[in-house]
């Protein structure tokens, strides 16, 4: 009678557990290429009918890319009509499709081992079919998780979210590690490849078993997603109010239950209303939300750590890499023990006043022998001021600041802006890390991390004027903030 008056903690921790496994795959899926694009690239560098240049290795690097873009743009569509839960089953089905293509692209259609340009296409196909995947996810688990939650821990539930996806890239890494073991990595330079013969099982194979990983974890969650529950958001939407109340009660209690139904309806006129029935400026932060996140610069330094810290002189920068993840996993659990405590907009604009300290440590510092400690430590606290803030909060605010009739929709579009901005984020990194002026090699060093330090200040000023504070409000009460006095 406890549990029913109360609610079962037990099984709303069991299916946020479930949808934060689409968190990981997101994680895993986009790093993954870490690890396996050496291999790749000395494996389609023996091709016979195409010169494998630098350039379209790039763009198979960044292939899944185009699939987040799409998968982003479409999920709110998805959302609306066949469902939350239906729609992360769609994304766990395509993440199972990728994994198994990608290790093995030549099913059924081509020669195995021979490496060719419509391999090529093919294999670039799989990898936007799992972006497609990671584009849903990203949109969808948090949606999920913030429908699901009662409002007093929903911050912290969503932000076990990107927990999940930090948790998947040093998962992979580690399992990349594992599959390569006493082997080694080709050497390519100037598209030749340097040691063919102690590199050959990791160009034939080791690449193959690194994407096909994703297949166990993909599996796992296109399966338990089947045995979660649909959002009661949606089923009120949907007009399955009784279905809907079961769930409630379950999670929140009976009379607690009832009156988060009562007060769905009362906001929920229709199925659905245009995205801007609450006006331009929802819309405006939720996009600039996701667009702060990216224009910060932080994936430039995830993507990059490695040349990063080989750039500032560190013997092992790989070493480095693997000490800021473990700082990162740290600073993100900081954000979850603190989210619904002191709320999203300080820990948001303490954030961006870190971020920018540590952006601009490392503007000062580049370059500088005597200065290279201190630039590394910049370059942790840019990267843990991120972890504490925009990496998870941001999906938090994305999560619950539209109100449900648009909710769909809306993290459609700004999840879409999201996967724009790192897309151009991460490929100006370089040209611009690599700029000169004057004969001035530091310039471009000094220039990109200012740029970025600059953008977090403004991030900060942006959150303080136009970002309202959500914490322990109701997804029913975000109509109520957004309509018109």
């Amino acid at each position: 009678m406890e549990q029913n008056q109360k609610g079962s903690r037990a099984y709303l921790i069991s299916i946020v557990m479930v949808a934060i496994l689409g968190g990981l795959l997101f994680g895993y899926d986009t790093a993954v290429i870490s690890g396996a694009e050496k291999g790749l690239q000395a494996f389609f560098l023996g091709a016979g009918d195409f010169t494998y240049t630098d350039a379209w290795h790039g763009f198979t690097c960044a292939s899944a890319l185009i699939g987040c873009i799409i998968g982003s743009a479409v999920s709110g569509f998805l959302a609306s009509n066949l469902g939350r839960k239906n729609s992360l089953t769609v994304a766990g089905i395509l993440f199972f499709i990728s994994a198994l293509g990608s290790m093995e692209p030549e099913f059924m259609l081509f020669e195995h081992g021979i490496p060719s340009f419509p391999l090529l296409v093919t294999f670039n196909i799989y990898r936007i079919i799992g972006g497609i995947g990671v584009g849903l996810a990203s949109a969808i688990c948090p949606m999920y998780i913030a429908e699901v939650a009662p409002s007093n821990i929903r911050g912290t539930l969503v932000s076990w979210n990107q927990f999940a996806i930090i948790f998947g890239q040093l998962v992979v890494y580690f399992v990349n590690f594992i599959i390569l073991g006493q082997n080694v990595n080709p050497i390519v330079e100037s598209l030749k490849i340097l040691n063919p013969d102690e590199a050959a099982w990791a160009i034939s194979t080791g690449w193959r078993y690194m994407f096909g990983s994703e297949a166990v974890p993909a599996g796992l969650f296109a399966l338990l997603i089947c045995f979660v529950p649909e959002t009661p958001r949606y089923l009120v939407m949907a007009g399955r109010d009784t279905k809907a109340l079961a769930i409630l009660q379950k999670i929140n209690g009976t009379a607690a239950g009832r009156a988060i139904l009562d007060d769905i309806k009362n906001t929920i006129t229709e199925r659905t209303e245009r995205v801007f029935t609450y006006g331009w400026l929802v819309i405006f932060v939720g996009i600039m939300l996701s667009v702060f996140q990216q224009a910060v610069g932080i994936n430039a330094v995830l993507y990059y750590a490695p040349r990063i810290f080989g750039d500032m002189g560190m013997t092992n920068p790989m070493v480095n890499t693997v000490v800021m993840g473990v700082v990162n996993i740290l600073f993100t659990l900081v954000a979850i023990f603190t989210v619904e405590r002191w709320g999203r907009k300080p820990l948001l604009i303490t954030g961006s006043i870190g971020m920018a300290a540590g952006a601009f440590g490392v503007a000062v510092t580049f370059g500088s022998p005597s200065l290279s400690i201190a630039c590394m430590l910049s370059i942790m606290v840019y990267s843990a001021a991120f972890m504490m803030s925009w990496g998870p909060i941001c999906w938090v605010l994305i999560s619950e600041i539209f109100p449900n009739t648009i909710r769909g929709a809306a993290v459609a579009i700004a999840v879409a802006f999201q996967w724009i901005f790192n897309w151009i984020v991460s490929s100006t990194f370089v040209p611009m890390f690599n700029m000169q002026l004057g004969g001035d090699e530091h310039f471009g060093h000094w220039f990109t991390y200012s740029l970025y330090g600059i953008i977090c200040v403004v991030a900060a000023v942006f959150v303080w004027r136009l970002v309202p504070e959500t914490k322990g409000k109701t997804l029913e009460d975000m109509s109520k903030l957004w309509k018109k006095e």
